[in-house]
């Protein structure tokens, strides 16, 4: 062998160490796509339960999963898992009204069904979904007559934030501190509460709790702030 043929080996072996090396020693980047997925929109109540509270979880992907055609009463059952299997915080009325939306918007129902109509008119009560530990520190009222622990427990908020540490979204102390100096603190929390809110914290979305009132979200916000 050449010493120029010796030179140009070396040199081809040396550049495919280099390059091996570079990719191990740096991995690609790799960028998931945003989750775009959205519940169909319809006049139901069951859709703002279902915006408000399935979100938590899980995308509406889960939904387009499911097999087409099922009936209320499948869709009913299957809402009814999520609240005693998987502990969702949703109210035995609330089953029956997203249970009906869902049969509506992904299954065979139509929204004149007699049905459909009884389940979505019945009156919500709270949920009773369990409170994390952090919730026996809370005060059981806030503002003018609010139940914060009971907002709490049945929005299933201590499930994404602790009271002083992260779980999916910040601690609500980490909260208070970042607004502490803002003098539009309590509008633009009750704006984040009320509409939803995602990039502020991390790429996780909050859904929107638009089925709130506007006094309980006003004592959310407040409830957060005092941390």
């Amino acid at each position: 062998m050449t010493t120029t043929t010796t030179f140009l080996a070396r040199a081809i072996l040396g550049s495919c160490v280099l390059i091996a090396f570079n990719a191990l020693a740096a991995p690609p980047d790799i960028q998931l796509q945003p989750d775009t997925s959205k519940l169909r929109p319809s006049k139901l109540p069951g859709y703002a339960i279902a915006m408000q509270k399935c979100a938590i979880c899980h995308s509406a992907d889960y939904v387009n999963y499911q097999p087409p055609g099922m009936t209320q009463t499948q869709w009913t059952a299957e809402m009814a898992k999520m609240q005693h299997t998987y502990g969702a915080p949703i109210s035995d009325d609330e089953v029956k009204q997203v249970g009906a939306y869902l049969a509506v918007a992904y299954g065979s129902a139509k929204a004149t069904d007699a049905s459909v109509i009884a389940a979505s008119t019945v009156t919500t009560t709270p949920s009773t979904a369990t409170t994390s530990p952090g919730a026996a520190a809370i005060p059981p009222a806030a503002g003018a007559g609010i139940d914060v622990q009971k907002l709490l427990a049945s929005n299933a908020c201590l499930s994404c934030h602790g009271l002083t540490q992260k779980i999916v979204g910040p601690g609500y102390h980490d909260i208070a501190e970042k607004y502490k100096a803002d003098p539009q603190a309590q509008s633009k929390l009750e704006t984040s509460i009320r509409g939803g809110s995602v990039g502020k914290w991390g790429s996780v979305p909050m859904p929107p709790f638009a089925a709130l009132k506007p006094e309980e979200v006003k004592a959310l916000a407040a409830f957060v702030l005092k941390q």
